[in-house]
C-alpha cells in the first residue's frame, strides 16, 4: 500500500487479513513518509482538489436546489524537483494555507524563492503573508484557460441574447464550438476558413466570437519562457499592449473582464514568462489523488485519504533517496 500504492481491500485479499489489520499495519509503515524531513523546495507548487462528491439538496418549501456539501483539499508540491506531495490540509482558503506554512520550518519557508498556482486571488494573499520573500508566478496554461472559458460565454451568452434560445446543432457557432476552443496551428488551412466564414456570414453572433477568438489567440503567443530563453521586454510590453488595446476596443463584456483580469495578473505572468516555472507537477498530483480514491471507492476519511495520497504521490522520491 505504502509503495505500490495497492487498496486496502487488495492487500487484504492477497493475504488474507481482515481491512483493520491491513489499515493499521500501513499507519505504522507509514509514519516513516510522515516524519521524514521536507526536502529543501526553491519553487513551491500550491492547489486544491476537490475531495469527494459536492451534495446538493433540495429545499422543501421553495423547491430550489442548493449546495450543501463542497470539500477540498489543498495540496503543497515541489513543483522543480522530486519531492511529489510535501503537505495536504482541508479546505482552500487564506488561513488553511497559513496554518500549514506555520508547521514548517522558517529556514525551509526561507529557501523557497518561487511559488506557482493558478490564478487564486486566495492562494496569492496568503503567499504574501507567509512567505513574503517569495515571487508568485502564474503559468500560461491557466491564462489560456481562462480565455477559453471566456471565448465559451460569449458563445452561450450571444446565442442566448440575439436567438432567444439555447444553442442547437444546426447554429453555425455551435458547430465551430469545438475549433474555436484549439490552437490556429492545429487548424488547417481549409478547417480554419470553413470556421471563419461561417461565423462572418451569420452577423452578430459570428462577429462577436471571431473578436473574442482573436484576443484569446493574441494572449496565446507571449515570448518562449525560461531563464535561458528570457523574452525581450520590449516585445512583451507590445504584446501585452495589443492584447489590451484589441480588448479595449472590442466592445464585448466577457472580453473587457479578461483583460482587466490579465492586467491585474501581469506580474505574475510576467515571473512565468522569465523564468518557466509552472503548477504542471501539481496539476499531475492532482490526478493520481483523483485516482487513488477511485480505485479506493471514496474516502468517508479524510486523514485515511491524505496519509493514502501523500505515500502514493512521494514514491518517486523515496526510489531516488533508496537508490543513493
Amino acid at each position: 500500500m505504502r509503495d505500490a500504492g495497492s487498496t486496502v481491500v487488495q492487500a487484504g485479499r492477497d493475504l488474507g487479513l481482515s481491512w483493520p489489520v491491513v489499515m493499521n499495519a500501513f499507519r505504522t509503515a507509514a509514519t516513516t513518509v510522515i516524519q521524514a524531513p521536507l526536502p529543501q523546495v526553491e519553487v513551491l507548487g500550491i492547489d486544491e482538489t476537490r475531495r469527494g462528491r459536492t451534495r446538493w439538496e433540495q429545499d422543501p418549501d421553495t423547491g430550489k436546489w442548493k449546495l450543501t456539501r463542497d470539500r477540498w483539499h489543498t495540496g503543497f508540491v515541489d513543483a522543480l524537483g522530486t519531492g511529489g506531495l510535501l503537505g495536504q490540509v482541508e479546505g482552500r482558503t487564506a488561513a488553511d494555507v497559513l496554518a500549514w506554512l506555520s508547521t514548517t520550518p522558517v529556514t525551509w519557508r526561507k529557501n523557497i524563492r518561487y511559488v506557482a498556482i493558478d490564478m487564486s486571488a486566495t492562494y496569492r494573499a496568503a503567499i504574501r503573508t507567509g512567505l513574503p520573500g517569495a515571487i508568485v508566478v502564474v503559468d500560461h496554461f491557466h491564462v489560456v484557460q481562462l480565455a477559453n472559458k471566456m471565448l465559451s460565454t460569449v458563445r452561450r451568452r450571444t446565442t442566448a441574447e440575439i436567438r432567444g434560445r439555447r444553442g442547437r446543432a444546426t447554429d453555425p457557432e455551435w458547430k465551430a464550438r469545438r475549433r474555436l476552443l484549439r490552437n490556429r496551428e492545429d487548424l488547417t488551412d481549409t478547417q480554419f476558413r470553413a470556421m471563419w466564414n461561417a461565423l462572418l456570414d451569420e452577423g452578430p453572433i459570428g462577429q462577436r466570437l471571431l473578436t473574442a477568438w482573436i484576443a484569446k489567440e493574441s494572449l496565446r503567443h507571449p515570448p518562449r519562457p525560461g531563464p535561458h530563453r528570457r523574452g525581450d521586454r520590449e516585445q512583451v510590453d507590445h504584446l501585452r499592449w495589443k492584447f489590451l488595446t484589441w480588448c479595449a476596443d472590442a466592445d464585448v463584456p466577457e472580453v473587457t473582464t479578461l483583460a482587466a483580469t490579465v492586467d491585474r495578473w501581469w506580474p505574475e505572468i510576467a515571473a512565468f514568462i522569465d523564468t518557466g516555472h509552472s503548477n504542471a507537477k501539481s496539476e499531475g498530483i492532482n490526478r493520481v489523488i483523483k485516482l487513488v480514491a477511485r480505485n479506493a471507492f471514496g474516502f468517508r476519511n479524510a486523514d485515511n485519504q491524505r496519509l493514502r495520497t501523500r505515500c502514493v504521490t512521494t514514491r518517486r522520491a523515496r526510489g531516488h533517496l533508496r537508490t543513493a
